[in-house]
């Protein structure tokens, strides 16, 4: 098992930045892949980045290509999304998630967090 909890979200400025972080703890040396994604309300979930945990891979959805940034710190079990220039469709609850199987998904993730609200005023 893989428990992860996000924090940093909050309340921001169109134009504004925000860094969530996600602790994961349990058994972080199963992990291959860490995940952010994103749900507005009435919207499905979408993929926003993900980062492998051992090398340095990222991948990118191309709506938050050139604003988001994931890194890791894999000292502290911690993944992070940098947002910039933020917009109001930004706006949504923000999780991360782990995947344990395999590098290169977008969708299939194991473990998820609870979750972070983002929102975005214009």
């Amino acid at each position: 098992q893989v428990q992860l909890v996000e924090s940093g979200g909050g309340a921001v400025q169109a134009g504004g930045s925000l860094r969530l972080s996600c602790a994961a703890s349990g058994r972080t040396f199963s992990i291959y892949a860490m995940g952010w994604f994103r749900q507005a309300p009435g919207k499905e979930r979408e993929f926003l980045a993900a980062i492998s945990w051992s090398v340095s891979n990222t991948d990118y959805a191309d709506s938050v290509k050139g604003r988001f940034t994931i890194s890791r710190d894999n000292a502290k079990n911690t993944v992070y999304l940098q947002m910039s220039s933020l917009k109001p469709e930004d706006s949504a609850v923000y999780y991360c998630a782990a995947n344990v199987k395999t590098w290169g998904s977008r969708s299939k993730f194991d473990y998820w967090g609870q979750g972070t609200q983002v929102t975005v005023s214009s």
